[in-house]
């Protein structure tokens, strides 16, 4: 074989390997009708996306069931939690102009956290608990990590007992030393007030600028302006009977500008965030990131601990999350596939995260694809909307088999 031969057979290989088609959308098409059909949903928007093109975008079922508007590629879903991942950009775009270090101690801009402690023991019977300092400060990168000890209360039954619902995170314990373990929380939150600070801008006026307009987000709010009211999902849950139950829509949607949830946005908006990270930092000819920062993003950054399961102190909000639990790492906003938990899903190296109304996304390097997978059900981790999470995953990769 000649030199020439070699260079187009090798350059075939990494194509195949690489990027995934998903050719036969008539198979997802049936998976996601017959979730529908089945009751596992009420509606489902999926799409697949690679560096530069849409390979799949589907809609099935009602986006309101009362009102009978079908589901389409452009409702626009809660993403709550999966505002995550587009405030950690942020702090990154800060840190590459070199206005906040990843280990500068969040007292510089949050000093309120100057006289935080540790919770040691744990009085049930008086809701009441010993405490010490932490052993060391909680640092920015302890926020993008969630390895601060700051603990969301649904998460811990502890927390759960002091917290009435008005507490800020300063006012509760940390559950664990900084950098011991992780433990998911409203460190985004504080990453987005810090963002706020530095910046001097307010938070949503930064995505807006920042983030929103160069990707082409423009389905992507705290607020959901008027003439587009008719296009967001209603919220079901599911009973105790399996049923689901809708909750009509307000007649307005307003959210805080907080960092940790609070953003609605469609399919197609969520890919564009997606591909920049497919791109490396890049959209179009605009770079928002630079490579080696997109690689501090998605690499391990938590060392040798692991993602424990998150356990809920309220099954009707969230069942006990995340896939992966006790294999997989994480990076500066998002989780980290350790390795894959069976053959034909997504490979190591994989970037997800989700929001409780399970909207969920992963983001594949090594294959270089990129799928959203939006439905809007309590609670998180709702087994039958966690089984059309991983059906269309297992869909989108048995071209590989094939």
């Amino acid at each position: 074989m000649n030199f020439y031969r070699q260079l187009v057979v090798v350059a075939v290989v990494a194509w195949l390997v690489e990027a995934p088609t998903v050719s036969r959308s008539a198979r997802l098409d049936a998976f996601l009708r017959s979730s529908v059909a089945d009751g596992d949903v009420p509606g489902v928007v999926a799409m697949v996306v690679d560096r530069k093109t849409t390979l799949y975008a589907g809609a099935f079922g009602k986006a309101d069931v009362a009102r009978d508007r079908a589901m389409t590629p452009d409702n626009i879903f809660r993403i709550a939690s999966m505002t995550k991942p587009v405030t950690s950009l942020a702090p990154m775009m800060l840190f590459e102009q070199g206005q906040l270090g990843l280990d500068d101690p969040i007292t510089k801009h949050l000093p309120e956290f100057s006289n935080i402690r540790v919770l040691t023991t744990w009085h049930d019977a008086d809701a009441t608990f010993d405490s010490r300092p932490p052993r060391r400060p909680i640092t920015i990168r302890d926020l993008l990590t969630h390895t601060s000890g700051i603990a969301y209360s649904f998460v811990d039954a502890r927390l759960a007992k002091l917290d009435d619902g008005h507490k800020n995170a300063s006012e509760l314990p940390l559950v664990s030393d900084p950098g011991e373990r992780f433990v998911y929380g409203p460190n985004t939150l504080l990453l987005g007030e810090i963002i706020a600070k530095i910046s001097n801008m307010p938070l949503e006026a930064f995505f807006q600028t920042r983030i929103f307009e160069p990707l082409g987000m423009h389905d992507t709010f705290f607020s959901v302006p008027d003439d587009k009211h008719d296009r967001v999902v209603t919220v079901h849950a599911r009973t105790t009977d399996g049923s689901l139950r809708e909750t009509p829509n307000p007649a307005a949607f307003k959210s805080n500008a907080r960092g940790d949830g609070g953003l609605f946005s469609t399919a197609s908006d969520y890919a564009r965030f997606m591909q920049l990270f497919l791109n490396r930092g890049r959209v179009g000819t605009t770079r928002l990131l630079t490579e080696r920062t997109i690689d501090l993003m998605t690499s391990n950054q938590i060392g040798s601990l692991r993602i424990t399961e998150q356990s809920s102190a309220d099954p009707a909000i969230a069942r006990p999350f995340p896939i992966g639990a006790g294999k997989d790492a994480f990076g500066f906003g998002f989780q980290i596939e350790g390795r894959p938990a069976a053959s034909g899903l997504r490979s190591a190296g994989s970037l997800s995260w989700g929001g409780i109304f399970n909207t969920h996304f992963w983001i594949d390097p090594r294959r270089s694809i990129a799928a959203v997978v939006l439905m809007q059900v309590l609670p998180y981790y709702d087994p039958r909307a966690l089984a059309v999470l991983r059906g269309v995953e297992r869909e989108v990769y048995s071209q590989q088999s094939r």
